[in-house]
């Protein structure tokens, strides 16, 4: 038997669940990038805010790339469990702010009218940082922008303005620092470039607010589903898994209203950007270190790569760094967060993969790491984590077993052909951290040439 609107009153009375009418409730929100992390983050906050009252805030989740989620949620009318684990401990809870997950190469016309409805209010994004195109000099990279979300939203966009409709909320949940200000901006560039018309009212009628969130969502395995499906009684394929840990903060900046997301936890603050600088340099800069070095010393899950008592240390100290980079917001202690992002680390129930998280490296780099290091450079003091960071980071690419990354092949291929030391010099062997960020995004060209300038 499989979890459905149909079944889901049999499922176990230990499985917690929302108390809401979700046939009664309209679509508010369009989703582009519906994969775990959303349906254990946003989709979560989503369903506790209805529970809570508030109303017509469903979500229609879009695939891009894969319909894997819609064969897993479809056939469940959109349900699905969401587990916390920590430690021992484990709480699942049964999500019904999804209604239906759509595929954008057969299902174009949909997203379209979703975004199009008056009901909209909301679209939001998790379809990590290669989904937004950007090209090397942070403009955008049409080519690649016309197979990412830029073509449906347009579309959807400028019908909602022909039709006199109000404009809606662009809420990117990616791990870009400011990435308000960074997906408006690239939606200036494609509209611009292929809809010129709608520039001044995407301008005067939607906003693009910043946020940061955080939540470690390992991916699902398949011994997972079946601990899983001892527990509900019944077969769940769109389950996830997280930790109890959940963070979202949001730049409160909306178009036409948004849910009480505050009553499941989150922060509505005028400006994002010290929470999401320390995420970025800290967690995420240490779980980068983590994931290279980690998979080089021969461990698989995050767990164990930090219980190594060398890699331990060195991602304190590179979180030590890494935290004198941040002006903290008076409610956010540093020293506290870190000791809390070691302890999350450390968490073996949520058997987080070395290798989930040292996929993109080269869109995540520059943002973990490199920030970091400039603003290091520019306060006069070395990057002390830089060298052995990098150098982890060259072997993955070396290695090639576990590399995910739009420009792997080709780096790879570089740091197999016995030109590490080129990549070496590029990020750190200059005296300007200028000339480190320009090395950075030489890398992939350099592939093609003989003699690398570098």
């Amino acid at each position: 038997m499989r979890l459905a609107e149909g079944t889901c009153d049999q499922l176990s009375p230990e499985i917690a669940r929302f108390a809401y009418d979700r046939e009664a409730q309209r679509f508010g929100i369009v989703h582009f990038g519906i994969g775990v992390f959303h349906r254990a983050h946003q989709a979560w906050y989503t369903d506790l805010a209805m529970d809570a009252g508030d109303a017509d805030w469903m979500i229609a989740g879009v695939s891009l790339r894969s319909d894997a989620v819609a064969q897993q949620l479809n056939p469940q009318d959109g349900l699905y469990t969401l587990t916390a684990r920590s430690g021992a401990r484990q709480e699942t809870r049964l999500i019904g702010a999804v209604r239906e997950v759509l595929f954008a190469p057969d299902d174009s016309q949909a997203i379209i009218d979703r975004i199009t409805s008056p009901d909209c209010r909301i679209v939001s994004f998790t379809v990590t940082e290669k989904g937004y195109a950007r090209a090397e000099d942070g403009s955008l990279d049409l080519a690649a922008a016309s197979a990412s979300f830029y073509p449906h939203l347009t579309q959807g966009l400028r019908l909602r303005m022909k039709r006199g409709l109000p404009g809606v909320t662009l809420l990117s949940c990616d791990n870009i620092a400011a990435n308000g200000r960074v997906l408006a901006a690239l939606m200036v560039d494609w509209i611009e470039a292929e809809c010129p018309e709608l520039l001044d009212w995407f301008r005067r009628s939607c906003t693009v607010p910043s946020t940061m969130i955080d939540r470690i969502v390992p991916r699902t395995t398949q011994d997972d589903l079946a601990a899983l499906e001892l527990r509900l009684g019944m077969e769940d394929l769109g389950a996830v898994f997280a930790e109890q840990f959940s963070q979202w903060v949001i730049e409160d900046d909306f178009a036409k209203g948004r849910p009480r997301w505050e009553v499941a936890g989150a922060q509505l603050v005028e400006d994002v950007a010290p929470y999401e600088t320390a995420k970025l340099r800290m967690l995420n800069g240490g779980h980068s270190y983590l994931a290279y070095a980690g998979l080089r010393a021969g461990h698989e899950f995050v767990h164990e790569a930090i219980a190594d008592p060398a890699l331990r240390k060195s991602t304190e100290e590179l979180m030590q760094q890494a935290a004198s980079t941040v002006a903290a917001p008076v409610d956010l202690d540093l020293a506290a967060y870190a000791g809390e992002l070691v302890d999350r680390f450390a968490d073996r129930a949520l058997r987080h993969r070395l290798s989930q998280i040292a996929m993109d490296g080269t869109q995540k780099l520059p943002q973990r790491w490199l920030d970091t290091a400039r603003h290091l450079q520019r306060a006069g003091t070395p990057a002390i984590f830089l060298p052995e960071a990098l150098d982890a980071w060259i072997w993955h690419l070396s290695d090639g077993r576990f590399v995910d990354d739009p420009a792997g092949e080709e780096l790879s291929a570089l740091a197999r052909s016995g030109k590490r030391a080129v990549i070496q010099r590029c990020f750190y062997g200059r005296s300007e951290m200028s000339a480190l960020w320009q090395g950075y995004t030489e890398l992939v060209p350099l592939l093609r040439q003989e003699a690398p300038p570098c």
